[in-house]
């Protein structure tokens, strides 16, 4: 059994019974009975504490007396202190003989196997001994504790590593010698693994420690040389769970640590920038650089880049027009990260980073930029345009005039150069022209430029490129010019079937949806839909069945799902659109049959949230279901006999209502025989515009010339279709729609019974006065017949109008 420690903790230092050499009276002062400090002699010869014996005299005047000696009560004529140098430096050797063996007896316990109550104790008197003076530490280091207390901090007993963690916090305080041998061997490490204990109040300790620690500059590299440590500081500096004390700790240390260069960098990749642009900003043009090079190399976080574009982005455009080589390199690969975020990009182009971007990217001869910050140039330049900003708002002085980048001479050397320079380069700048044409506003300035300068065939070479990358920017920038060069691309995608299967070899290429797939679709569901030269092309390359394939194969899952399929199923039903405007075709005719086209885009009709799946749906249904009076199969009948001659003939069975004819969907796309009248009329409470009208264009099909118009109403009224398309016709939309509802409302009010009905709902006469007032000449002729039927309007006899002719 372990025996006890007999050592005692408290101020009484006249306990001699634990020790071997008791106190001598001399070193005692009869005032406080307590071994003195700094013993004075007075004028009496006595000799006291320096403190007690001026508390003494201090009294005496209090209470009106002339001091006087406390042990004779003589009256002193002075009060003058005179210090006993030898005999504090008695007591101080005898303290430290006391000390001496007061930390021996202390270490015996310093150890792993000690119990907790030993240890705890050993322990507690080192930081008492520590407490009194600054040569107590001293005698601590001397003594070799020092590393036996950092192994009690491997102890399993959590009482044992607090009270060790608090007795290397007062040893280290304030004493630099210390500080270094606390930190050797790997105690630094073990400190920091305290930091993440679930004990806050070890936490707290070790947090304090490393605070102490990291007073002393040598020692702040060695703190964050240690892996985790800058990042688990900040994390506890930035806590809101943490103890408060903690966090002001861990946020000191970080402060102390910001004082070694080599800490910079770490701190910056763990969120911690300030340091680094402050030395960035206030340092020489040697630590500048340095800050920069370590800049280059962080991927920031979007707040972080706003930042660090706020603070420092005009000091970096200025370094990229008056730095080093090597200074401006540095400077633009920061640049290229910071400026891949929509609100640093802003802030950068107000502090003017155009014109040294551009003067880089255009420079030629003695001035030439290397290609390899060119490449840099032209990456930084994209990601500025794709920030929403207002190019055409932001003028800067190039080659001596005032410009923007859609400055036709801009743009043209921008195309120039994309024609002139190796791969890296040409993609970046494609990127460029892409996020130039994001904006419709600033996209009619880029095509304008690209007509007049011919450059519209070497672009579209670049979808042969050998990179994925440049077929896909060169893709994506076709594509946003298309609106505006329509007829322009399909001649010269046209022109060349190499262009055509290279496209159909992309979008055919797998089962996963890409990127350059996406992109591909997008740009042929862009070109002019009516071309029927190139949709003759597409058919005869095999592009519709591929597509009509990729469609079957998203809706039952053999392509998996990704944040490209919706871009890109709108984009195959775009296209196939294309070959329902010429139906009639016999080969896109049996194509249409054999794809079961209308079924394919019924369903697809019912794509909720995909308003421009649904737009190209019903316009595809309302394509075909024009072609159905063409097609639909009208029974032979029998020849009459003689005898049948006033006989009734018997029905046929199984003809369409309104075509009169054998019907389907599949072979005559036929809506009524196909269910969607019903799907079309719900789609008439859509919120987009686009799709009621594009429904509505569908079921006025089912009222066109050619087939029976009053079973087509009354094919809507058993569908319940008559009030949707009236709520229409009211609610007063777009002109296109309001053209169509008018149309059709006339055809419907051809039923007298429905209109007699419609006649009493004023808001429908309304509505027919307005497109009647309002509408183009057509619209208004279709609206005055409507308004007779309702009985709005007179109708005339013929014979009347022939006597208004005359």
């Amino acid at each position: 059994m372990e025996s006890s420690l007999s050592l005692s903790f408290d101020s009484d230092e006249q306990s001699s019974d634990n020790y071997e050499e008791k106190a001598f009276d001399a070193f005692m002062c009869p005032l406080t009975r307590q071994v003195m400090w700094d013993p004075v002699t007075i004028e009496s010869g006595q000799t006291f504490e320096r403190e007690a014996i001026i508390k003494w005299f201090k009294e005496c005047r209090e209470n009106g007396r002339n001091p006087t000696c406390p042990l004779t009560q003589i009256a002193l004529k002075s009060t003058e202190l005179t210090p006993c140098i030898a005999l504090r430096k008695a007591i101080e050797e005898w303290r430290k003989r006391r000390e001496e063996r007061e930390l021996e007896k202390a270490q015996v316990h310093l150890t792993l196997v000690s119990s907790e109550q030993n240890a705890v104790a050993a322990l507690r008197h080192v930081i008492t001994i520590c407490q009194r003076n600054e040569a107590s530490k001293d005698l601590v280091r001397n003594q070799g504790l020092i590393p036996m207390i950092v192994d009690m901090l491997r102890s399993s007993n959590r009482q044992v590593r607090l009270k060790a963690l608090e007795a290397l916090r007062v040893i280290a305080e304030e004493n630099d010698d210390n500080k270094e041998t606390v930190s050797e061997g790997d105690t630094i490490r073990t400190i920091i693994k305290f930091l993440s204990n679930e004990y806050f109040q070890e936490r707290a300790l070790a947090v304090t420690l490393l605070y102490e620690l990291s007073t002393l500059e040598p020692l702040c590299e060695k703190i964050g040389a240690v892996y985790g440590a800058i990042l688990i500081l900040v994390g506890m500096a930035s806590s809101k769970a943490e103890n408060i004390v903690a966090v002001e700790k861990a946020e000191s240390t970080l402060k102390n640590l910001e004082k070694c260069e080599a800490n910079i960098k770490p701190m910056a990749e763990n969120g911690r920038l300030m340091p680094l642009l402050k030395k960035l900003l206030e340092g020489t043009p040697e630590v500048q650089l340095s800050m920069i090079e370590c800049l280059s190399e962080l991927v920031l976080a979007n707040d972080a880049k706003a930042t660090v574009a706020s603070k420092v982005g005009p000091i970096l455009i200025n370094i990229m027009q008056t730095g080093t080589l090597q200074a401006r390199e540095a400077t633009l690969k920061a640049l290229k990260e910071i400026s891949s975020n929509e609100a640093s990009s802003k802030t950068l182009i107000e502090a003017g980073i155009f014109p040294p971007l551009i003067n880089d990217l255009f420079s030629v001869g003695v001035y030439k930029f290397p290609m390899r910050l060119k490449e840099l140039s032209a990456s930084i330049l994209a990601n500025l345009v794709n920030s929403d900003a207002q190019l055409e708002t932001i003028a800067f002085e190039h080659n001596g005039r005032m410009v923007t980048l859609l400055s036709e001479d801009v743009v043209h050397s921008l195309l120039h150069l994309i024609s002139n320079t190796g791969p890296a380069i040409e993609c970046r700048l494609l990127q460029v022209l892409v996020g130039m044409t994001n904006s419709a506003a600033s996209a009619k300035e880029v095509v304008a430029a690209v007509r007049s300068s011919g450059a519209i065939i070497s672009l579209i070479q670049f979808i042969e490129a050998v990179h994925r990358d440049i077929r896909v920017a060169a893709l994506k920038l076709l594509g946003n010019i298309s609106s505006y060069m329509g007829p322009d691309l399909s001649d010269a995608l046209g022109g060349s079937i190499g262009h055509l299967s290279s496209l159909m070899r992309v979008i055919s290429d797998t089962n996963i949806i890409t990127e350059e797939q996406t992109a591909a679709v997008k740009l042929l569901a862009d070109l002019p839909e009516r071309e029927p030269g190139l949709t003759r092309q597409l058919f005869d390359l095999g592009a519709f069945r591929t597509l009509a394939i990729k469609l079957s194969e998203i809706k039952h899952g053999v392509i998996l799902s990704n944040r490209h399929v919706t871009i890109f199923q709108e984009g195959i039903a775009r296209i196939l659109c294309r070959i329902t405007y010429g139906i009639s075709e016999p080969d896109y005719l049996n194509f249409a049959m054999q794809y079961d086209l209308g079924t394919v885009f019924l369903d697809l009709l019912q794509t909720t949230g995909q308003d421009n799946l649904q737009i190209v749906s019903a316009t595809v249904l309302e394509n075909l279901s024009q072609e159905s009076k063409n097609l639909t199969r009208v029974p032979e009948l029998p020849p009459v006999k003689c005898c049948q001659i006033f006989s009734k003939p018997a029905p046929v069975k199984g003809l369409c209502r309104v075509h009169h004819g054998f019907c389907s969907m599949k072979e005559t796309f036929c809506l009524l025989q196909g269910r969607a009248v019903e799907r079309l009329i719900a789609c008439l409470d859509h919120q987009n515009e686009k799709v009621v009208e594009a429904s509505l264009g569908a079921l006025c099909t089912l009222l066109s010339d050619g087939v029976d118009i009053i079973e087509g109403v009354f094919a809507l009224y058993d569908a319940e279709g008559i009030r949707p398309i009236l709520d229409v016709l009211v609610e007063n939309r777009s002109r296109e729609v309001r053209q169509k509802a008018v149309w059709a409302v006339e055809r419907i009010l051809r039923i007298d019974d429905i209109a007699r009905e419609v006649s009493s709902d004023q808001s429908i006469g309304s509505a027919l006065v307005e497109a009647f007032r309002t509408g183009d000449y057509k619209t208004r002729q279709i609206a005055e017949r409507a308004l007779k039927h309702v009985d709005k309007l007179p109708s005339f006899s013929s014979a009347y109008h022939q006597i208004q002719r005359a």
